[in-house]
């Protein structure tokens, strides 16, 4: 097994690809030992010295590490644990654990009005598959008078570019298409 890696626009965060699928829908994300309870691979990555957080896609793990942490020898680290974990043949979630078995977003589309669905249908079709290549995620998390609040996930969160992105780049292309968008605003 051949594992490659690649440098995100943030300095903090190194995607790592396996060369196979990592998720097979959506996206998971580990802050902490704790929130990394269910996964084997995440534990194991989470707990290594200098990580700060772990993030899964579809065929990527985006690792971001400490401030005061160099990525000198915590990539090979993070490498042998990956590698470990697909030698192995271990799922990814323990069972009953995957956290994709849940509403990703938590809202009810039903509920949903129509700006709303337009703004989730653009961030899914033109932001979303942007994001992932550069190892991170984006979720919609709501709108409210003109506002949308969007999270920054994986090597995004915390990206120096971050505000750019969200600014020259999804804003204004919601902006172009839904004029009852007048801001977006990172949270989270």
């Amino acid at each position: 097994m051949f594992i490659q890696t690649q440098e995100t626009p943030n300095p903090s965060t190194v995607k790592f690809l396996p060369g196979q699928e990592v998720m097979k829908r959506g996206v998971a994300e580990f802050k902490s030992m704790e929130e990394a309870s269910c996964s084997q691979l995440a534990q194991k990555i989470i707990g290594l010295n200098g990580v700060a957080s772990v993030f899964f896609g579809s065929d990527f793990v985006s690792v971001t590490k400490d401030e005061d942490t160099e990525w000198s020898g915590l990539n090979t680290r993070i490498m042998a644990a990956i590698m470990d974990h697909y030698m192995t043949g271990f799922p990814l979630f323990r069972d009953g654990m995957d956290p994709q078995e849940k509403d990703n977003d938590g809202s009810d589309d039903t509920l949903d009005d129509e700006i709303v669905k337009q703004i989730k249908v653009l961030i899914e079709e033109r932001v979303r598959p942007q994001v992932a290549m550069d190892g991170g995620d984006i979720v919609f998390e709501r709108f409210e008078q003109g506002i949308v609040y969007l999270q920054m996930r994986g090597a995004c969160a915390g990206c120096p570019s971050a505000t750019v992105t969200l600014k020259s780049g999804i804003e204004n292309m919601l902006r172009h298409y839904i004029p009852e968008v007048l801001e977006v605003r990172q949270v989270g």
